[in-house]
């Protein structure tokens, strides 16, 4: 990066706008923290229930397969022949004995070891592999794996951190919450590709008070505001995982109306389902996200359960993936429930199409204008970002880009 790439204070409280265009600063992201010692979500085990199903999945750039083998086993290997390097697996889902690249038809097994290589003797005695060519050395290339009751993340590294150490264990316990040992059941997908750098989003699931500015719709039905009992918090360790939680909790006076210029009270539906969940936890939370380094949530909006997983494409284009869950014990109407609940926050819902917009125009404010810099300062500007604290506060970002320089400037 260039000399003249210099971050503008010693704290989190400014963060310049180059950091989210600069082409060699977004190469060295890729592989610090995406092909780095950091857990990427790549699916759910219900996604390849039988032994020979294929997932394909991201992380980062790279293409990845979660397989289901003949043993039961799960496992995640780079999309990528050892051979010519060509894709092996062009389908998002496939079941196969092997895993056969289409160029020259080396064939792996649902682990990615190297089984089968076409004229390796050569043919007629002419041509042919070298004796000495040993197919244990080709396979292709494995991630380590690991999995939450039924989440599935993979890392590069070796080296990582065992997952449920990486999270921490305030966010684990959090995330058991919902990934609580029953079994899941996919209820749809979406993707949306958004113009806009790919730290944006992970900072927006962390702003815990734009929501209570931007998002007409929670505000005008009491789905989040800032006067509702709130939580936030992140881990000690690298401050980069975090939760930010809400109760729906009844006001008989709104505080703070008149700071949040888009509330609505005249806002009305047809179809007041959409906003009248049922409790389902055994606590009142109504909101819960759950954010993991690098570009992973995991939501529960009322009764709606999803993963939204962020792929970048370069510096500035990212893919925006959701996958939409219940449990496989629920009932027809609370399946129908979870998926009318998706109008909210999918790709057109009525609170995430806000984020969609914001983002763009964020990307349109800091490509022209690298010499600026965007202000964190809201709940205080220490250093030291407290684990704990107020929901009008931009302490997880700080504390997103506290662990983030470490990865990508410490020597």
């Amino acid at each position: 990066m260039s000399n003249t790439r210099q971050w503008p204070t010693e704290d989190c409280t400014r963060v310049p706008n180059w950091v989210y265009s600069d082409p060699e600063n977004y190469q060295q992201e890729l592989e610090k923290i995406f092909y780095g010692p950091f857990w990427s979500f790549v699916g759910l085990e219900c996604e390849i229930p039988n032994a020979g199903d294929i997932k394909r999945s991201q992380v980062g750039e790279r293409s990845v397969l979660m397989t289901r083998d003949e043993a039961g086993d799960i496992n995640v290997i780079l999309n990528s022949c050892a051979h010519r390097a060509a894709e092996v697996c062009q389908k998002k889902f496939d079941n196969s004995t092997a895993l056969m690249c289409p160029y020259h038809q080396w064939t792996y097994d649902l682990k990615g070891n190297l089984t089968g290589v076409p004229f390796r003797r050569g043919q007629k005695g002419a041509g042919g592999y070298p004796k000495e060519f040993d197919l244990k050395q080709h396979g292709m290339r494995k991630l380590r794996v690991e999995s939450v009751n039924g989440a599935v993340f993979a890392t590069f590294d070796e080296n990582a951190l065992p997952l449920k150490e990486y999270m921490g264990e305030d966010v684990y316990t959090r995330f058991t919450r919902v990934f609580d040992g029953r079994k899941i059941k996919v209820i749809g997908y979406q993707r949306q590709r958004i113009k806009a750098n790919w730290k944006l989003y992970p900072e927006n699931m962390k702003d815990s008070y734009h929501a209570t500015l931007l998002h007409v719709f929670l505000i005008s039905f009491g789905l989040y505001r800032m006067d509702q009992e709130g939580l936030l918090f992140h881990d000690e360790r690298t401050r980069a995982n975090n939760v930010v939680a809400s109760t729906a909790t009844a006001k008989d006076k709104l505080a703070g109306k008149e700071e949040m210029i888009s509330f609505k009270d005249s806002y009305a539906l047809l179809d007041m389902r959409q906003v009248a969940p049922v409790k389902e936890f055994n606590d009142d939370i109504t909101i819960q996200n759950i954010t993991l380094f690098p570009a992973v949530t995991m939501q529960q909006q009322q009764n709606l359960l999803q993963f939204r997983n962020v792929v970048p494409i370069g510096p500035n284009e990212f893919d925006l993936q959701w996958t939409f869950f219940g449990y496989e014990d629920d009932d027809d109407e609370m399946t129908l429930r979870r998926t009318r609940l998706a109008n909210l926050t999918g790709s057109s819902g009525y609170i995430s199409v806000d984020d969609t917009e914001v983002f763009e125009f964020s990307r349109n404010g800091m490509l022209p204008n690298n010499d600026r810099n965007c202000v964190l300062e809201m709940g205080g500007y220490d250093t030291e970002t407290p684990t704990k604290g107020d929901m009008v506060s931009e302490s997880a970002i700080r504390g997103f880009y506290e662990f983030y320089r470490k990865i990508m400037y410490s020597e």
